[in-house]
């Protein structure tokens, strides 16, 4: 298992990503597609936070505490045009 460390939002426009997938397991992508989804409503909704753990191209492992504002096809989008690759999120929680 990987050490996770915490990022703020900010600092995810200085990371590089890759555009291997890292979840292996269809399952595990589904319900990542469901938990965006979710994520997404509650962000707009509700202007509920979810934690983000997401896997960066030298596969260091970040958690970030924010909010989903949009979920593209390729990409989520968070506050401040930041955006994360749908391919390198681990989970939602």
């Amino acid at each position: 298992m990987k050490t996770v460390e915490k990022i703020e939002k900010e600092q995810i426009k200085q990371l590089k990503f890759c555009r291997k997938e890292v979840l292996s397991d269809p399952e595990a992508r589904k319900k990542r597609d469901f938990d965006l989804m979710r994520a997404q409503a509650l962000g707009n909704l509700l202007k509920n936070k979810v934690y983000i753990t997401f896997e960066t191209a030298d596969e260091k492992v970040y958690q970030v505490h924010t909010t989903i504002w949009a979920v593209g096809s390729e990409f989520v989008c968070l506050k401040s045009d930041i955006c994360i690759p749908i391919n390198c999120i681990l989970e939602l929680e």
